[in-house]
């Protein structure tokens, strides 16, 4: 039996859950509006509100019979889930609507709707290895949103087959003003726009893939519609939380247009060459050179700028990129687009003020060492200094040393001036397509196109020129080595005192004398080397002759001479038809030669003038040597009518 004590006690304790019980009752122009108020009102969020709409609010009609909602508040009970379910409940949520649903290993999943037509059903396959979903797992998920009675067995059905599309498997009693209520906000001026979504009460349906649509477009979304957001809700809806479901494209300004230069442009840079390995520190590559019609830079033009738009389809415009000028300058020249920057001639690009040039001479300011490396440029060099040994310079156009050539290479198209002297310590090498002038010429091999003019005198060296070889000043002698010219030798002094050897030849054409003699040597080696062969495949065949039969080495190597003396035969028959040819050529030029010395000419000294030979056995004062029937002939001293100056072109 109840006593009067247990009725006061339930009321008390009734009373005291009654006074923990919070509501609170709000009301909006919306019921977006109404339940921020009891958010403020109860101090919690949205999502941790429940509500009862006890009445439904309207806009009327151009503002007649509007009405606003009236909403019954008060906070969820949610005793089972914690404040980490909830951060972990939409981190997987936000996880999955970044794509990583398509990680290859995923659980079969279960999406439960209610619809008009029905408690909808839908199961996905698993992948990968991940596990399939089971009919437990469906059975809660629509217990979870309903307690209508649902068909096992199509469950069971559904579940086996896991289709992947929403199957009808149970009716409740719809009541459509109970559906989810949507709101749309925008965000980031226009920018983005967010799904709100307020559960559907009693008897209610979620909303449907072309409700949402159409009920975001109603909402002035035309733009960025995040049609997988959109579908992914329509499966999994979140209410209460707001569901970004389309995004603006930011406006994209065009990249200013800019220039390609295919060359460095920074001059200070050292790009050292490796060679076998080894860095070869006189190989510092500091000039660019550059060939006419190369080109040197191209513009790449202004890109126009994307514009952009908010999700409510508002244009924002773009920037197109600002245009920027090919500048050229000496010996550039523009394409006919005015994109590309041409090289007029050979020399070396340089960018200077946002400038290009092409310089065809290329100045060294001191000497020609370890600084500066070799020196490589298709145009002329200047060098202020000397070129000291070891070191290589090597032009398209003239060289000039205003110093000393040391043991080095020099080669030029043009010419090499060299305002002191030349010592190559027997192993320099100076060779030109034109001519050579220089103070003195000492232990070195010279070679020129055309003259070579020496002031001071030349010793011990190999100089070949093509026309002349003049050697004039009062200390123009020309002592031991070996001089040869086509047309004149003309010193103040040959020989010596000591009656050094000094081989002077003239009246043929030097490289072509030359080259006559390299193939000559060539074919007396190949004659050599057949009597080798043909002794020692002589003895192979004596050997067969008396054994009857050769080891198999032995067969090989008689194979190999064989086919080598055919080869030496094939190289000797070109090679003589060259020097039958070279030897014609030399017979018919029509060049005399002449060989003069204004001073003496000394004891010890051999005349080669055409084929007349000549060992000068006494001293000859102020004479000129020429040809004349097969011998030397010495005769009053003939100046030269060469113009030697150096400016003179």
């Amino acid at each position: 039996m109840v006593s009067l004590d247990d009725i006061q006690n339930f009321m008390r304790n009734q009373l005291e859950e009654d006074r923990k019980q919070r509501f609170v009752n709000v009301s909006g122009t919306s019921l977006q509006d109404a339940l921020a108020q009891a958010s403020i009102e109860l101090g919690l969020p949205v999502a941790k509100i429940e509500y009862e709409v006890l009445e439904k609010g309207s806009s009327g009609i151009l503002g007649a019979g509007k009405k606003p909602f009236l909403v019954l508040a008060y906070p969820a009970r949610q005793p089972d889930r914690t404040e980490k379910d909830e951060i972990l409940e939409d981190l997987d949520y936000h996880a999955a609507a970044l794509g990583t649903q398509e990680n290859p290993n995923s659980d079969g999943q279960v999406f439960v709707r209610l619809s008009p037509d029905g408690i909808l059903l839908k199961v996905t396959q698993p992948r990968g290895n991940g596990i399939r979903a089971t009919e437990r797992t469906a059975a809660d998920a629509i217990s979870a949103r309903t307690m209508n009675p649902v068909d096992r067995n199509l469950i069971a059905r559904v579940v086996k087959h896991a289709v992947g599309e929403f199957i009808r498997v149970g009716d409740y009693e719809h009541s459509p003003s109970n559906d989810a209520i949507l709101t749309l906000d925008f965000a980031d001026t226009e920018m983005k726009a967010f799904l709100n979504a307020l559960a559907p009460g009693p008897g209610g349906a979620d909303p449907s893939l072309d409700g949402l649509v159409a009920f975001i477009k109603q909402n002035g979304v035309v733009e960025g519609l995040l049609t997988e957001a959109v579908e992914r809700f329509v499966d999994a809806p979140r209410y209460n939380v707001p569901v970004l479901i389309a995004e603006g494209i930011q406006p994209r300004n065009g990249a200013d247009a800019r220039i390609a230069y295919n060359f460095e442009t920074d001059p200070t840079k050292i790009r050292l060459k490796e060679t076998n390995g080894r860095v070869d520190f006189k190989e510092l590559n500091l000039v660019q050179n550059v060939v006419e019609g190369q080109v040197l830079a191209r513009k790449i033009a202004a890109q126009r700028g994307e514009p952009g738009h908010t999700v409510t389809g508002k244009l924002l415009p773009a920037k197109d990129g600002k245009d920027v000028e090919l500048e050229v300058g000496k010996n550039i020249r523009l394409s006919e687009d005015k994109m590309s920057a041409i090289a007029e001639m050979n020399g070396q690009v340089i960018l200077s003020g946002g400038i290009i040039h092409v310089e065809p001479v290329f100045t060294v300011p001191g000497d020609v060492n370890l600084k500066t490396g070799n020196i490589l440029f298709l145009g002329t060099v200047v060098v202020k200094g000397n070129v000291e040994d070891g070191f290589s310079v090597k032009a398209a156009g003239n060289i000039e040393v205003m110093g000393s050539v040391g043991k080095c290479d020099m080669d030029a198209e043009g010419d090499i001036i060299v305002h002191q002297g030349i010592t190559g310590k027997s192993t320099g090498a100076i060779q030109c397509g034109k001519s050579v002038w220089s103070k003195f010429i000492e232990n070195s091999r010279v070679e020129a196109g055309e003259l070579v003019v020496v002031s001071d005198g030349i010793i011990n060296s190999e100089v070949f020129a093509n026309r002349r070889i003049i050697c004039k000043g009062k200390r123009a002698a020309v002592v031991g080595g070996r001089l040869r010219a086509a047309e004149e030798i003309n010193a103040k002094t040959f020989g010596s005192v000591a009656g050094m050897e000094t081989i002077l030849e003239v009246g043929y054409d030097p490289k072509g004398r030359e080259h006559l003699a390299e193939i000559i040597k060539r074919d007396g080696d190949i004659t050599t080397q057949q009597g080798d062969i043909q002794l020692n495949m002589k003895t192979l065949e004596n050997q067969l002759r008396a054994r009857k039969q050769l080891p198999p080495d032995k067969i090989a190597a008689y194979n190999e001479m064989k086919q080598r003396k055919i080869a030496l035969m094939t190289e000797q028959k070109q090679l003589r038809a060259e020097i039958a040819e070279l030897q014609n050529y030399l017979n018919q030029l029509k060049v005399q030669g002449k060989i003069s010395a204004s001073g003496t000419v000394y004891p010890g000294v051999k005349i080669n003038i055409k084929d007349a030979f000549l060992e000068v056995r006494n001293e000859f004062k102020s004479v000129t040597f020429v040809a004349e029937g097969g011998t030397v002939k010495v005769t009053k001293y003939e100046e030269s009518d060469e113009d030697i100056s150096v400016n003179r072109r």
